[in-house]
Order: structure tokens, then C-alpha cells, then sequence
């Protein structure tokens, strides 16, 4: 056999190609990475500012009394800086709001993935997910001048301003987040674990009830802890239903201030740049920032636990 070399132009074809192709996986690799890093960025970055007004405030007020202190009017004078009763109004409306959204976002979830025809599916799916896209603004006039007149006829002494309407139209508009994020969890339950409850005899009910959504519960779970997040978080419903007057109180039936809202009346109000009173709104959404990650780190932990579980 006689040994015959390929031309050099035929050789350096592949050679180009690699080394083409090489360069845009590393290009698509670059990018991918930026896109990751930057969000991990964004949150060191606003982990970094909000630590460090935070700490300023402190040198001039004591952590002690910022978290054990009762009265919460650090633009009167005396001032106070207790945010306790900014802690207990954003839990009392969440805790209204989470009442509503879990139990229907989960009935929700069980019907579109379980007894929903695909055709009714294809219909009420987007309307839910229609309910997540109206502005929160929106909402806040609604509990004010629509639900609160409601709730007054069956209610007569409740006041204009309460934590009771604004939290069940929060619980409305965290809805179809846990219903969309709990029917995927429950539709990616394998079919045979479905079809195997058929065969001993379950009806759809105790299928959906005591097989699939024992399986979904870890996406379940997240669903739970990302509505949770989105109460804690919510500002202008309550900025405008709940009222303004920061008070500790744990009757939804009252007015009182969320931490979200404090935030908004002091940064659009004219407080200076670099006081005290400004330095208070940074060491509130800290405090909101750390109230968000101790459930998200619970609902972390729970869903680890269920997922062994089943």
C-alpha cells in the first residue's frame, strides 16, 4: 500500500471547525455564567447596603431597644426605635393573606392537575395566572373602597384602615402563584404511581389526596415558602388599606403599619439624606430581608425532610 498524505487545506477544515466551535462554547459558557453571577452580585450588593446604613443607625441607636422596644416613631420627638410594632402588622396581614392563598391555591392545584379536563384546563389556568399580573396598586384601591365597605356591612365597628381586607386581597393575589407552582409539582408525579392506586382500588380523590400530593409535597413546599416571601414583601395593598400608624397589635380587625409601608411613607416624605430618620427605612428592610430568609431557610429544611419522607 502506498502511503498518500491529504492535502493541507483538507486538514485544516476540521481543525478550524474545532477550534470554532470551542470558542462559542466558551462564549455561550461567559455568558451563561455572567447571567448567574450577576444576580448573585445584585443581592451581595444590596446585602452590602443595606448592612452598612444599618450599622450607621446603630451607632446611634441601641439593638437592644431597635428590637425589643415597643414603640416605633423615630420622626417624633422623643424619638423611638422600636420595630416591633412594624414586625407584628407584617406578620398579622401575611398571616390573613397565607390563610386564603394556601388552602385555595391548593384546592386549586389538585383540581387543574387531577379532576380538570384539559379543555377546562387550557380556560381556567390563565385566568388565575391573569390575577397575578394586575398591578398591586390595583389592590390596594380594591381592599380599600370595595372589600372594607363589604366587610364593614357584616362587621359595623370596623375601621376604614385595617389589616383584616387588606390581607384577604393578598391572599387573592398569592394565589395563583401557589396554584401554578403546585400544579407542575403535582403533574410531574410520575403516571404509574397514579395508575398503581387505581389498581387497588383508590378513587381519584384519595389518589390525588394521599398519593400525589404526598409526592409533590417538596415542590408543594416551595410553592408555600415563595407565597409567604411574596406576603412578608408586599407593600402598596397594605400601604394604602392597612394604614399608617405603627401600633403592636394582633387583631386583624385593627389599623396598623407593615414594614413595607413604613419604607414607602419615609422615602417619598422629606426626610434628609444621611439622618437618622433615613437610616431607619434601610434598617427595617434589613430586618424584612432576614424575616424572608429564616422562611425560606425553614421551608428549605421541611421539603429536604418530606422529599426523604416519601
Amino acid at each position: 500500500m502506498t502511503d498518500r498524505s491529504l492535502p493541507l487545506s483538507q486538514t485544516a477544515k476540521p481543525l478550524e471547525k474545532k477550534i470554532t466551535r470551542d470558542l462559542r462554547e466558551r462564549a455561550i459558557e461567559c455568558l451563561l455564567f455572567l447571567a448567574a453571577f450577576s444576580s448573585v452580585a445584585t443581592t451581595i450588593a444590596i446585602m452590602v447596603i443595606l448592612v452598612t446604613e444599618s450599622l450607621a443607625l446603630f451607632k446611634e441607636v441601641s439593638i437592644v431597644e431597635f428590637l425589643t422596644s415597643q414603640e416605633w416613631a423615630p420622626l417624633f420627638d422623643p424619638p423611638r426605635y422600636g420595630i416591633l410594632p412594624l414586625v407584628t402588622g407584617t406578620l398579622v396581614t401575611s398571616a390573613v393573606a397565607l390563610t386564603v392563598a394556601i388552602p385555595a391555591g391548593t384546592i386549586a392545584a389538585v383540581f387543574l392537575s387531577e379532576f380538570a379536563a384539559p379543555k377546562l384546563r387550557e380556560v381556567v389556568k390563565p385566568i388565575l395566572e391573569l390575577l397575578a399580573g394586575i398591578p398591586t396598586v390595583v389592590y390596594g384601591y380594591f381592599a380599600l373602597l370595595f372589600v372594607t365597605p363589604l366587610l364593614q356591612m357584616v362587621l359595623p365597628d370596623l375601621p376604614g384602615f385595617n389589616m383584616l381586607s387588606p390581607g384577604l386581597v393578598m391572599g387573592i393575589m398569592i394565589t395563583p402563584l401557589i396554584s401554578s407552582i403546585s400544579e407542575d409539582a403535582m403533574r410531574a408525579v410520575p403516571v404509574e404511581l397514579r395508575e398503581g392506586s387505581y389498581a387497588m382500588g383508590a378513587t381519584r380523590f384519595q389518589t390525588a389526596w394521599k398519593v400525589v400530593f404526598p409526592t409533590a409535597v417538596s415542590g408543594v413546599s416551595a410553592a408555600y415558602i415563595l407565597g409567604i416571601s411574596r406576603a412578608v414583601g408586599e407593600t402598596m395593598i397594605v400601604a394604602i388599606a392597612a394604614g399608617l400608624q405603627p401600633i403592636i397589635t394582633w387583631n386583624p380587625l385593627e389599623s396598623a403599619a407593615t414594614i413595607t409601608a413604613y419604607i414607602v411613607q419615609v422615602s417619598l416624605g422629606d426626610v434628609p439624606h444621611g439622618s437618622v430618620g433615613y437610616q431607619t427605612i434601610f434598617a427595617a428592610g434589613l430586618t424584612l430581608v432576614l424575616m424572608t430568609l429564616v422562611f425560606n431557610i425553614v421551608g428549605h429544611f421541611l421539603s429536604k425532610r418530606y422529599r426523604e419522607t416519601y
